[in-house]
């Protein structure tokens, strides 16, 4: 491509060193630069690209996009405001806007993410469409999947996928969008036809600096929708709610306990942890592409948790957009089994081992919600705090146990810190800990304090009797938790049928080396 032609796509405040020239691609890891490719230097929390665009011109680049000018290099260096904006307008140019040929769905929430996408991915999947997949566990194009970096690529490498999926005729998109990729402008070019945002709660407060920030961030989403796009909002989420008249999309509402939604369930049953329970479409929702005719029809999902209602029924309501027969969307539910870490029965037997990865005060609401509609007889919570989150989530989180402890008849916690299984940006805190602690021994709860992973589960599998339920609870501390539980039962249980036992273990991404 022409450099001239490619500049033509954003706003240029000063040009240094101009000269016709081609260029083979984009870049903004100056150790990934090509020979003719343009260097985009980005100004990040920590590093500022300004510092590698001398590497990146003995690398190959030919050109550079700079927010200040660089003394002592030759190449043209085109000046612009921010460099992130100029990342992702660029991307979307060279790749020639492949989201513009593409179904793309953008499903944002504190909670729920990847489940909802992957089961939107399956409803579609099951309808013989091909599909593409993007968010925190795998990027997935059409039937090539590898494993993720991040839950929302940078605008380059995201743009670049999406790209991929237009060659292998991909027609529908579905992207978990986080937080961090609105903020820094990763999407802002991505031409999304269906958006939903489905819950806020507190989390990633360090990062936005406050929740005001993150909801702000988080919303654009919603709020920047353009009136051809449909918007899906949870009236039973109060952030959620707010927006309906601060998008110009067509909105579709939802809700469990809000009736007055667009699309409502009934007579829900959770008895065994695994929801059923009848969707209701009280009137026709008529759309510029389509209508969705008023109906009622039944729902089972194999995905056990109270939150997997709320997922299903986003998931549903974009199937009904892409004209998924209702019977498909019924058959795609109870086949599919969930995702990894998202109150995840790893082991049901004699007695139960949930997995969860317990992110946030809302993950843990939920979660401990779903418990205690379910049959147990005792539980055994092992849980790994939270590390390099701060002391306010850390709170947050302990808080929202101990208000659930008396409920579920939680008297002691089995925490850990996880020193060996997580890497130093995940390390829990000396005020972390604290701070768990205090909020620990104020609700008079007991905690068994583990340094390592593996001493909290041998001690959480301990005194199971039947009938028990044992919570492998924590982010990345918990990761490896799975494994090590089902490899010590292996142990307690010689005789157990091997291949039934880590079946859960088969295709999983996390703590599975």
């Amino acid at each position: 491509m022409e450099i001239i032609k490619l500049m033509e796509h954003i706003k240029i405040t000063e040009v240094k060193n101009a000269k016709q020239i081609d260029i083979t691609g984009l870049a903004y890891n100056s150790r990934k630069v090509k020979e003719g490719q343009v260097f985009v230097c980005i100004k990040g929390f920590k590093v500022d690209g300004h510092q590698f665009a001398g590497q990146a011109v003995e690398n190959g680049a030919v050109a550079l996009v700079v927010e200040d000018f660089i003394e002592g290099l030759e190449v043209p260096q085109y000046k612009v405001e921010n460099g992130r904006i100029a990342l992702a307008t660029l991307a979307d140019a060279f790749y020639d806007h492949p989201t513009r040929k593409l179904k793309t769905i953008g499903i944002t929430a504190t909670n729920g993410k990847t489940s909802t996408s992957f089961m939107t991915n399956a409803i579609l999947e099951n309808h013989g469409l091909k599909t593409g997949l993007m968010g925190t566990v795998v990027v997935k194009i059409g039937d090539y999947a590898e494993p993720s970096e991040l839950t929302t690529p940078e605008s380059l490498d995201l743009q670049r996928f999406y790209a991929q999926m237009v060659e292998e005729d991909v027609s529908h998109a579905t992207m978990e969008v986080s937080s961090s990729a609105l903020e820094l402008n990763r999407v802002g070019c991505v031409d999304f036809d269906i958006v939903t945002l489905n819950n806020i709660s507190r989390e990633h407060i360090d990062l936005h600096s406050s929740f005001e920030n993150y909801f702000e961030h988080k919303s654009s989403l919603i709020r920047n929708a353009g009136e051809d796009k449909v918007a899906i909002l949870n009236l039973d989420d109060t952030y959620s709610a707010s927006l309906v008249n601060q998008t110009k999309a067509e909105v579709i509402t939802y809700g469990v306990e809000e009736q007055s939604a667009d699309v409502t369930c009934k007579n829900l049953d959770l008895s065994t942890g695994r929801a059923k329970f009848t969707v209701v479409i009280s009137k026709d929702i008529v759309t510029k592409d389509l209508v969705i005719p008023k109906q009622q029809f039944q729902i089972e999902l194999s995905t056990p948790g109270f939150h997997s209602v709320y997922n299903s029924i986003v998931s549903i309501i974009i199937g009904l957009l892409c004209e998924v027969p209702v019977e498909t969307i019924q058959k795609s539910l109870k086949e599919f089994v969930g995702v990894e870490r998202r109150f995840e029965i790893i082991f049901e037997d004699d007695f139960k081992i949930i997995d969860d990865h317990f992110a946030n005060s809302g993950n843990i609401d939920i979660t401990l919600g779903t418990l205690e509609r379910m049959d147990f007889n005792r539980i055994c919570l092992v849980y790994a705090i939270r590390g390099d989150r701060g002391v306010t989530v850390n709170r947050e989180n302990a808080e929202t146990i101990a208000k659930w402890a008396p409920r579920l008849g939680i008297h002691e916690v089995i925490a850990t810190l996880s020193r060996s299984h997580v890497t130093q940006k995940d390390v829990v805190s000396d005020s972390e800990l604290a701070v768990f602690e205090e909020v620990m021994e104020e609700a008079g709860i007991n905690v068994r304090l583990y340094e390592e992973l593996p001493s909290a589960i041998e001690q959480g599998l301990q005194n199971i009797e039947e009938g028990d339920l044992v919570l492998l609870a924590g982010c990345q501390g918990m990761d490896y938790g799975a494994k090590i539980a089902l490899e010590q039962l292996e142990t307690i249980r010689p005789n157990v049928d091997k291949k039934k036992l880590f079946q859960a273990l088969e295709k999983r991404v996390a703590g599975n080396s």
